[in-house]
């Protein structure tokens, strides 16, 4: 494990912001068919971009453009409603195969003055988080030694609303490594944006926010600073977690809930066939939740106390695999299709980026 910053091989995004080497389809397009609202306030889809491969993490720049990562490729794309997501460049380093590759991407909170964006992505022997400044230049690793395997790379990375970097991490296939405090796999992990480690961490030396974690994918705070995440279960159920420092979530003693006063109990859960839940945001005062196995969009009413309402599924089967939900400055939901994953069973225009305005 390392933190810190330290250089690697030179970025290849150069000249991010007005040029670009690729052009994709399905630009500002209607949906071409399916279930096209969710209601609640949100007008119909529209095709924000098609044509991807296998598209991860999504941040958005503050001119309300995002970027988007394409997980086996290690491209970084420049999206935005009424214009042509292009293709800006590449980030080295990524060894794709199984679910890892370039997984998820953050936007520093102050990007209009220092520039910064953070990726989560899995190398030739781990899994680690670096950053770079658009226009080209080094990238540094900013935390390493983050367990990889084919399957339970976590990935999803975040700014907190305290303006720290969080990232959810999997058990790469190994479950003792989510109740060992000395693995950073199956945690939810807490970095300062230069990478070392903040004073109140549980443990001061340590990035480890909360353990017992299987695989995490999704991270989502409401407008109170309370941390939500999603994660993959075993056979039996798919999680949310409401966060609290240094909880234990119970992975492998416990799937669901029964943990007893060791364990942190999920206020949420479903069979794994509904879910698969990976990327997850909120607004007002529901979180939505993509879902990849359950092909649906699920809602989950908040209380604004921590508690959460009966979920309720939108979208089921219209768009086929999700792998990501976000809310834009302007309200607006985008949604990412994950067809193109291995496991999903692409249509014409997959892999799509779906933008939901607000009505």
């Amino acid at each position: 494990m390392r933190s810190g910053p330290r250089p690697v091989v030179a970025f290849l995004l150069a000249l991010l912001v007005l040029a670009g080497c690729g052009v994709l389809p399905g630009v500002g397009e209607p949906d071409p068919g399916g279930e096209t609202g969710i209601g609640a306030g949100f007008g119909e889809a529209e095709v924000v971009a098609g044509g991807l491969e296998a598209p991860w993490g999504l941040a958005f720049l503050p001119d309300g453009n995002a970027l988007v990562s394409q997980r086996d490729s290690g491209r970084v794309l420049r999206v935005g409603p009424g214009t042509e997501a292009t293709e800006v460049g590449t980030v080295p380093g990524v060894v794709a195969g199984g679910e890892g590759g370039l997984l998820g991407i953050a936007v520093s909170p102050g990007f209009e003055r220092d520039q910064l964006v953070y990726a989560y992505l899995t190398a030739q022997g781990d899994n680690r988080i670096v950053r770079f400044r658009l226009g080209g230049g080094q990238a540094e690793v900013l935390l390493d030694g983050i367990p990889k395997a084919g399957i339970h790379n976590g990935g999803r990375i975040a700014f907190g609303p305290d303006g720290m970097l969080y990232a959810g991490t999997g058990d790469a296939a190994q479950r003792g490594n989510a109740q060992n405090p000395g693995s950073l796999g199956g945690k939810i992990l807490r970095l300062r944006p230069d990478g070392s480690i903040p004073a109140d961490n549980p443990d001061p030396g340590s990035p480890v926010w909360t353990l017992g974690h299987r695989n995490v994918q999704g991270l989502a705070w409401d407008d109170q600073g309370r941390l939500f995440a999603t994660e993959f279960g075993q056979n039996r159920v798919d999680e949310i977690n409401l966060i609290e420092k240094g909880g234990n979530y119970g992975w492998p003693e416990v799937e669901g809930t029964g943990g007893g006063s060791r364990f942190r109990d999920p206020p949420v859960t479903w069979p794994t066939s509904q879910a698969s839940p990976s990327g997850a945001a909120i607004a007002g005062d529901t979180l939505y939740v993509a879902a990849l196995r359950g092909e649906r969009l699920w809602t989950v009413p908040l209380d604004g106390a921590g508690g959460t309402g009966e979920p309720a599924a939108l979208l089921t089967g219209a768009y086929g695999r999700l792998r990501h939900v976000a809310v834009a400055a302007d309200g607006a939901l985008w949604v990412l299709t994950s067809n193109r994953d291995g496991r999903g069973d692409p249509a014409q225009n997959d892999d799509r980026i779906l933008r939901f305005p607000r009505a």
